[in-house]
């Protein structure tokens, strides 16, 4: 179903606050079709993402290591990913 979301369980160092965060918005955009958020959207979207974070964070602390570590690096340790957030932090007002 969410193509875009990595594995997280697994790596080395272990998943961030922030990579945890990032799968959780893109799990609550795939599923509720929300990609902008608005005014009307921006409480129960960040309610959401807050809640899924903190069960993915519980989940992951709670389950066996894995024998292997994923097959994909995650988006948010990616050079370029970063290079491309980087560019957009920059053009904001």
């Amino acid at each position: 179903m969410c193509r875009n979301i990595t594995t997280l369980r697994g790596l080395d160092p272990a998943a961030t606050t922030e990579e945890i965060e990032a799968a959780a918005r893109q799990y609550v955009r795939k599923v509720t079709g929300v990609q902008s958020v608005s005014d009307a959207t921006r409480a129960p979207f960040e309610s959401a993402v807050a809640e899924i974070a903190a069960i993915t964070t519980r989940l992951l602390a709670e389950l066996p290591e894995r024998r292997q570590p994923p097959p994909t690096v995650p988006p948010l340790r990616r050079p370029e990913v970063r290079a491309r957030m980087a560019l957009k932090e920059l053009k904001k007002p």
